[in-house]
């Protein structure tokens, strides 16, 4: 008799392939594509065996997050390489940086902007990931540093969200101390937390708005509405230079 024959064994995989085909279903058919099943099928083995890398697919899509965020985070540092040393030149391009890579994007903006935000992330700054949220605060605090802000007077900052904004103060500071910039605490008050809050509802806003398409009306010239909405939030807060 013949010996039996062996099946064929299964493909080697490793971290970097799962990530790599996870993120291609992502990018092709949008987050809800990223099963363990359809990764698994893309790669020729079974389901079970991407446990040995990831607990769930929570964990699996945590660590597509931060690729996608590591990737945002190298885009954004390329859109100021050969600005002129000013940071408001440089804070507003970043904010057209981070439009332009939503716009072209549009699925990872979803999974990282427009998604749940998975359990374990504490810190405010941390729920659009880490190296991006180093960057817009490195770019605020220089910001701050370097300009007179205007912000609003405090009794105009509703008293039921101060509690929120004095716990978002402490975040910011940690941040900017991490980073390394000898950033004066005194100048981020309650209010300049306040209006950094605002700012970015409205940036966001804008952006999503645009991604999605959801605009209450036609509109023709998008870079027109978002280079003019920027401006309006420049003259907002003065950006009077020291």
């Amino acid at each position: 008799m013949s010996a039996p024959r062996r099946r064929g064994r299964m493909p080697a995989v490793n971290d970097a392939d799962i990530r790599r085909v996870a993120r291609s279903l992502l990018v092709e058919q949008g987050p809800d594509a990223m099963t363990l099943r359809a990764i698994a099928r893309e790669l020729g083995i079974t389901a079970p065996a991407l446990y040995r890398y990831y607990e769930s697919r929570d964990d699996l899509v945590a660590a597509v997050r931060t690729d996608v965020c590591t990737d945002l985070a190298k885009d954004l540092e390329a859109a100021i390489t050969d600005l002129p040393d000013d940071a408001g030149l440089r804070f507003f391009a970043i904010c057209r940086g981070f439009r332009t890579w939503a716009l072209t994007h549009s699925r990872e903006f979803t999974l990282v902007f427009a998604s749940p935000v998975t359990a374990g992330i504490t810190s405010a700054m941390q729920q659009f990931g880490e190296p991006v949220g180093r960057i817009f605060l490195g770019a605020a605090g220089r910001l701050l540093t370097e300009y007179q802000v205007l912000t609003p007077p405090l009794d105009l900052i509703p008293p039921e969200i101060r509690d929120d904004l004095l716990k978002f103060q402490t975040e910011l500071l940690a941040v900017l101390a991490d980073s390394g910039q000898n950033f004066p605490a005194e100048k981020l008050d309650l209010g300049v937390s306040y209006v950094m809050i605002q700012f970015w509802a409205r940036l966001y806003g804008h952006v999503t708005l645009e991604v999605f398409n959801n605009y209450p009306i036609q509109i023709t010239h998008p870079d027109a509405l978002f280079d003019t909405t920027l401006a309006d939030i420049g003259r907002t807060i003065g950006l009077i230079a020291n």
